[in-house]
């Protein structure tokens, strides 16, 4: 995902330089045109000087994940916590996804690269990842949560309680036939991908992430373990969502939680999509920069 951070250091935890390079870009745009530079950090560099900026971190002394970490100017507020922006769709081959196996990765970096309080922030089902990462967090290592358009699960098949899931739950277990075929899983994975905007130029992993987040178990729910955690969270939604849409049930949980929980702030952005960040980032800017100044004073 990408959006400008404030922060002594900002974390983008396992992405592809060719997305990596689109999402600095827009952040460094989106900075300017909403004159947050002298509080943002704007980062624009050219792919080469991205490949060199990266580190790598051996998780479980079999993955090797790129990350790559940014630091504000010296005029930046050190009492920040830390940033950890979680990607999506980037697996390395042989790796099955599951919810809780992607939570425990992020814990995991929190605990042996970061190690400190750090803002979590996800884009879907990577919204619903720093929920679990949040939730098993037993050592203080979740300062707060950013949620775009969270998902319910790491697939729809988690949402029995909506009319058009229920409808339409014969028609998903064929979709998970269809994508076992690999031919028919580029096709439709194309079609998803033009949908959401996302770059052509995405990792090679990406049809196999998205074939296994499709096909795999929906993984534990943001609506039972939301009410269970007290860092200050920071909801952002698209009104025009077609996936999690704001009037389904997920979207309604998501609604109503201001008025249940003190630590839950919303925002519904009106006109934009599943990709809050990348329809409308000065939008996001707009709604993320205060939220984060004040959970830093």
């Amino acid at each position: 995902m990408g959006v400008t951070v404030m922060s002594p250091h900002s974390l983008v935890l396992g992405l592809p330089p060719v997305l990596q390079q689109s999402i600095l870009n827009q952040q460094a745009k989106a900075t300017r045109t909403t004159g947050a530079a002298a509080d943002g950090v704007v980062l624009e560099l050219e792919l080469g000087e991205i490949k060199d900026k990266y580190i790598k971190w051996n998780w479980k002394g079999q993955y090797a994940i790129n990350y790559v970490v940014s630091h504000p100017d010296e005029d930046a507020n050190i009492n920040a916590p830390p940033i950890l922006l979680v990607h999506g769709f980037d697996k390395p081959l042989g790796f099955s996804y599951t919810m809780e196996k992607w939570a425990e990765l992020i814990l995991d970096f929190l605990n042996e690269v970061v190690q400190k309080p750090t803002v979590l922030i996800g884009n879907s089902v990577g919204s619903l990842a720093c929920v679990i990462a949040a939730s098993e967090s037993n050592k203080g290592l979740v300062r707060g949560l950013v949620l775009l358009n969270c998902s319910g699960g790491m697939n729809n098949k988690a949402i029995v309680d909506d009319w058009r899931i229920k409808l339409l739950f014969p028609l998903l277990l064929l979709i998970d036939f269809l994508l076992k075929q690999r031919p028919i899983a580029s096709f439709i994975f194309e079609r998803v991908r033009q949908r959401l905007s996302w770059s052509q130029q995405m990792s090679r992993g990406a049809l196999d992430a998205f074939v296994s987040i499709v096909t795999g178990p929906p993984g534990p729910s943001p609506v039972q373990l939301i009410p269970g955690l007290s860092v200050p969270i920071l909801v952002l939604w698209g009104d025009e969502d077609p996936f999690t849409p704001v009037d389904g049930p997920v979207g309604k949980f998501f609604v109503s939680l201001p008025s249940q929980q003190s630590n839950v702030s919303l925002f519904i952005l009106e006109g934009v999509g599943h990709c809050p960040h990348d329809d409308r980032p000065q939008l996001v800017h707009h709604k993320l920069l205060p939220w984060l100044d004040q959970l830093s004073t």
